[in-house]
């Protein structure tokens, strides 16, 4: 086998293991050493392969957003309603971070850090990979968000910010859904907690997402 294609499938072999390891353990607690030990290799080797963690962290996250533009598209039809076609795409991304908690994870350590020092650690081939997944993504919430403004029923200036923001929401709104505790005031300083229900946390982002896209203000 050529030098390319076993570097290559060296590679893959990294990020199948990183998100394994992701999956079954969450974003925290998946060391180098541990991919590195289920790949059968010494840690050294997998900084030959990725600058350093935040790019085999941005790779990883290429391959969860592919799923979830599959997971999209199985559900989105262009013959149903601009609100009834949001609403379903805000299901589907909820599901898709209860399913995969560690994606969530995975996302929000990328959107910690700043634009510019993400781009400084990671090259310039795996951002351009990063951006054409979630731009992928963002393209089914963009073109419901047209499709309404064509209809009058949505009042968005522009689709592609407001598919952004949708996008940083829902991840938040998925950090309640995981730790399924929501807090309120019992009596006055008395703090008490409650269960959060997950289908009445997508209700919610459901209805949120519609708000927004009509430009209603509270």
């Amino acid at each position: 086998m050529p030098v390319s294609e076993r570097r290559a499938e060296r590679k893959r072999e990294i990020l199948v293991a990183t998100r394994t390891l992701f999956d079954e353990r969450g974003v925290r607690d998946a060391q180098i050493e541990d991919i590195a030990k289920a790949v059968g290799i010494n840690r050294a080797i997998i900084y030959r392969h990725f600058s350093g963690k935040e790019e085999l962290f941005a790779e990883t996250l290429v391959g969860y957003l592919d799923e979830l533009d599959k997971a999209l598209t199985s559900v989105d039809d262009d013959t149903r309603g601009p609100v009834e076609r949001l609403e379903e795409l805000a299901a589907v991304f909820l599901d898709f971070g209860s399913a995969y908690p560690a994606f969530v994870d995975c996302a929000q350590t990328l959107l910690r850090r700043r634009g510019d020092e993400l781009m400084a650690e990671v090259s310039e081939r795996v951002m351009f990979d990063l951006g054409r997944a979630m731009a992928s993504c963002l393209h089914h919430v963009v073109d419901v968000l047209e499709a309404g403004v064509k209809t009058g029923e949505f009042r968005v200036r522009d689709p592609n910010l407001l598919a952004n923001i949708f996008y940083t929401q829902a991840l938040g709104v998925m950090n309640l859904a995981t730790l399924q505790l929501s807090v309120r005031e019992q009596n006055p300083g008395l703090p008490a907690v409650d269960a959060v229900p997950l289908d009445e946390v997508k209700v919610y982002l459901q209805q949120a997402a519609v708000a927004m896209a009509r430009g209603e203000r509270s």
